[in-house]
C-alpha cells in the first residue's frame, strides 16, 4: 500500500470547515481511500467588513 498526497483548494461562502469539506468532496471524485487532510493555508475574500468567501488550501492523503 502506497500513500500519496494531492493538493486541492476548497471554496465556500459559509465557512472554512465547509471549504475543507468541499475540497475533500472534490478529491473523493478522483481518489479513493482518503486517509487524512492537512490544512496548508486559510484565506478569505471580503466585501467591506464582511467575509464573503472562505478558501482552504489542503493536502489530502490517500492510499493506492
Amino acid at each position: 500500500m502506497q500513500v500519496r498526497v494531492a493538493e486541492f483548494v476548497g471554496q465556500s461562502n459559509k465557512s472554512w470547515q465547509d471549504a475543507i469539506e468541499q475540497a475533500v468532496s472534490q478529491a473523493s471524485k478522483k481518489y479513493r481511500n482518503i486517509s487524512g487532510v492537512e490544512v496548508i493555508n486559510w484565506t478569505a475574500g471580503c466585501q467591506g467588513e464582511r467575509i464573503v468567501e472562505y478558501k482552504a488550501d489542503v493536502k489530502i492523503a490517500y492510499t493506492e
